[in-house]
């Protein structure tokens, strides 16, 4: 059965105790998905932090309010970054330059962060506008889109010095009083770290493991052949191995959460329908990705909305044509159909 036993998350600027020496944060996020989790650990001179939010003035401001409260004016000394999202990672290069704060992620995770911060762009690529096209994004929409100037990393994310340390499969770390076992998922993200405690019952879950939504499983122009989804079920059915329902898991987003072993085999089981419906209907006729939208999440998708639903689409696609139970069968206005 899954739980929250913390029903109330901590307030701009405050702090909830976990257990002993770990603090739950939250940072806005001006999105849908309005707020990330972060974490600190406290070690015997200073904290390490989990996560860290946007690199926004807002943000700043509270962390400085968070340092001189719950903190109790101590210094960062760590930072860990699940993985490369900048709602996660942020500021990671700001604690870098106040505190001279270490960074610990995996190295593709570091690798990926570092690159999308020095990839500025003024116009989207034309790699970009082709994989839209294919995908079947409206024409409107594609020539607003090719026009105007897209998001980039660096906007949210504070630069990353050249320099961190390697966290790896299996490894065990030790921070916050604690020693932790690390496991690596992907799909989300390539290899995102996740933290099992084998001192107590905490696992630090980031995005890997949340308790109520499903982390956004997405292919990219950068990777067109990517397949997330194949990379999500085959993490799910690892981190399984693992999983314990007396484990209290510390999510990226919405609230902490006992009943894991439940809460994954929900989390694969949400794709595996997602596919069936997707081919039950390619099998009446074909659709792009795009059209799709209605079959894979059963509710209409805004504009705001419209990015992250077309790389969902497409991992979808991709899964289903990598495992032979579609394949393109027709193209329109540059947009490839697919059928069972």
């Amino acid at each position: 059965m899954i739980a929250c036993p913390f029903e109330t998350p901590p307030a701009e600027g405050e702090a909830v105790e976990l257990a002993e020496g770990v603090l739950w944060l939250r940072l806005p996020l001006p999105m849908a998905l309005d707020h990330v989790n972060v974490y600190a650990l406290r070690e015997a001179d200073g904290w390490t932090v989990v996560d860290t939010g946007f690199d926004t003035r807002r943000a700043r401001a509270i962390w400085q309010r968070l340092r001189e409260g719950p903190l109790q004016g101590l210094p960062v000394r760590r930072v860990i970054g699940t993985h490369h999202h900048p709602d996660h990672i942020g500021l990671a290069g700001w604690f870098m330059a106040t505190d001279g704060a270490e960074l610990a992620m995996s190295r593709t995770a570091w690798l990926t962060a570092r690159m999308l911060r020095l990839d500025v762009q003024d116009r989207p690529t034309p790699q970009q506008v082709a994989f839209w096209r294919r995908a079947g994004m409206p024409a409107d929409m594609l020539a607003t889109r090719a026009a105007e100037r897209p998001w980039n990393s660096a906007d949210v994310v504070h630069e990353l010095p050249p320099g961190y340390t390697r966290l790896r499969e299996a490894q065990q770390v030790r921070f916050g009083g604690r020693r932790w076992l690390v496991a690596m998922g992907d799909g989300h993200a390539p290899r995102h770290a996740t933290f099992w405690s084998l001192d107590d019952d905490l696992v630090i879950g980031g995005d890997q493991l949340l308790p109520s939504i499903s982390p956004n499983l997405g292919v990219y122009p950068t990777e067109p052949d990517a397949d997330p989804v194949g990379d999500w079920l085959a993490s799910c059915a690892r981190l399984s191995e693992l999983a314990e329902a007396r484990h209290l898991v510390l999510p990226g987003h919405k609230l902490p959460f006992t009943g894991l072993p439940e809460r994954l085999r929900q989390l694969a089981d949400n794709h595996h329908h997602a596919l069936a419906r997707i081919e039950e209907a390619l099998a009446r006729g074909p659709r792009s990705a795009v059209g799709c939208f209605d079959i894979l999440f059963r509710r209409r998708i805004t504009t705001m909305e419209f990015g992250l639903a077309l790389v969902e689409a497409v991992a979808h696609i991709n899964r289903l044509h990598i495992t032979g139970r579609i394949r393109p069968v027709d193209e329109r206005d540059g947009a490839v159909l697919w059928g069972a």
